[in-house]
């Protein structure tokens, strides 16, 4: 299940300084986390900015390592042990990042993602709105202007960090542009007043991360906390193409590690519980959810990396998108049938919280519909995939022709409208 040959050295020892990280954390911040009790671990953000392990991929100008997304992958893997909420805590210095680092200006670099990136300001994408979940474009929240100031009023939900974010990535349209995608803007939020934070979702996992949903009611937001400046007005479809690349590939990321974790205990479980008289491993029902598991999240893995390098490489926007789509479809998908079958490995014990598979599969169960469901990257896959192969003739050999009947073109119909 290690394929360390996938990374570079660099990568290798950044991942194991991301692994004494995720055995640093408390035990008991883990049970507060999932008890409700703790709603926001700001100390795992200000642990992990003294180690100097938030956003691997920045310029070390601003306090990031200047890796490739492979290594970010890797680290993935390891903070994926924790459960969804830490997981993606630790992501979002990555995803709100990498909106200021592609499109903020050297002043909101000094300003927000330096901090960040020290763990001393805690970041959160306010992006989905009760009337709209994957519809991006149907997003509600509006941006008044009033001489060097937007006046935002709308709503967010499901804003995972909001209980203790400090700044705040949103998603409004400014008034007066008719056309949404020209009039979607992205605003750098900081917490004060018209901002409200309202805790009340009773979440099945994922818990302790800060969920809520955000209320803004005239928050005055300063012309130069538009991401990009004045300049960046409109901006904001641009920036949501690009964000979804490390909203999903850290989710691909995690995912391979929530379902290691949870197949690692199902197989000490089954080396060590007998029944009939042997080890339960020895048992085909057992052993072929094994080997089943262990295949699919190396082909994730697998695939995790070579979405990560097409997007370090530049390869085609649309190229990218279905890689990226797909890994994260594979990934998250794996995880949750990963997760099932160490559950069903574990019997009845696996049901109680004796052991940490029930939370796993309760964290694992949002995964497959955060960042655009998987339903929409199928949308996304194969669409990109209809203009691949629109775009450019076979790259290998054209099997069609080697069909005994292919010069009969009369036989082939497609009623093509006129």
């Amino acid at each position: 299940m290690d394929l360390d040959l996938l990374f570079a050295p660099e990568e290798l020892q950044f991942r194991d300084e991301v692994r004494e990280l995720v055995r640093w954390v408390p035990r008991k911040l883990l049970l507060d986390m999932d008890a409700d009790t703790v709603m926001f671990p700001r100390e795992f953000l200000e642990e992990a900015g003294r180690r100097g392990v938030l956003g691997p991929r920045f310029d070390p100008a601003y306090g990031g390592r200047g890796l490739a997304w492979t290594g970010e992958i890797a680290a993935l893997e390891e903070l994926g042990a924790l459960g969804t909420s830490l997981a993606c805590l630790w992501s979002l210095v990555s995803i709100v990042g990498e909106a200021i680092h592609v499109f903020g200006t050297e002043e909101q670099k000094q300003r927000f993602l330096v901090p960040a990136l020290r763990g001393e300001l805690a970041l959160a994408e306010a992006l989905t709105e009760p009337r709209g979940g994957s519809d991006f474009f149907a997003a509600t929240t509006t941006a008044r202007r009033e001489g060097d100031v937007f006046v935002l009023n709308g709503q967010k939900r499901f804003v995972v960090g909001a209980e203790g974010a400090d700044v705040l990535l949103v998603y409004g349209r400014v008034e007066g542009i008719e056309d949404p995608k020209a009039a979607m803007t992205a605003f750098l939020v900081e917490r004060g007043p018209g901002v409200e934070v309202h805790h009340v979702y009773g979440l099945m996992g994922t818990r302790g991360g800060g969920t809520g949903r955000l209320v803004f009611r005239d928050a005055p937001v300063p012309v130069e906390n538009v991401l990009g400046g004045e300049g960046g007005v409109g901006n904001g479809t641009a920036v949501f193409h690009q964000m979804m690349i490390p909203e999903r590939l850290t989710s691909a990321g995690a995912a391979v590690g929530m379902g290691r974790a949870a197949m690692e205990i199902a197989v000490r479980y089954a080396d060590r519980r007998h029944a009939f008289g042997r080890k339960i491993r020895r048992f085909e029902g057992v052993s072929f959810k094994i080997a089943e598991s262990v295949t699919r999240m190396d082909a994730s893995r697998a695939l995790n990396v070579a979405a990560a390098r097409a997007v370090d490489a530049g390869e085609d926007p649309g190229k990218v998108r279905r890689l990226v789509s797909e890994a994260k479809k594979l990934s998250t998908e794996t995880a949750w049938e990963v997760v099932n079958h160490a559950m069903q490995i574990l019997g009845g014990i696996g049901y109680t919280n004796i052991y940490p598979v029930e939370k796993l599969l309760r964290d694992t169960r949002l995964i497959t519909i955060w960042t655009g469901t998987n339903e929409i990257m199928n949308l996304v896959i194969q669409h990109e995939l209809y203009r691949e192969l629109a775009a450019a003739a076979p790259a290998g050999r054209d099997v069609e022709a080697d069909a005994p009947g292919a010069a009969n073109l009369e036989e082939k119909v497609y009623n093509e409208p006129e």
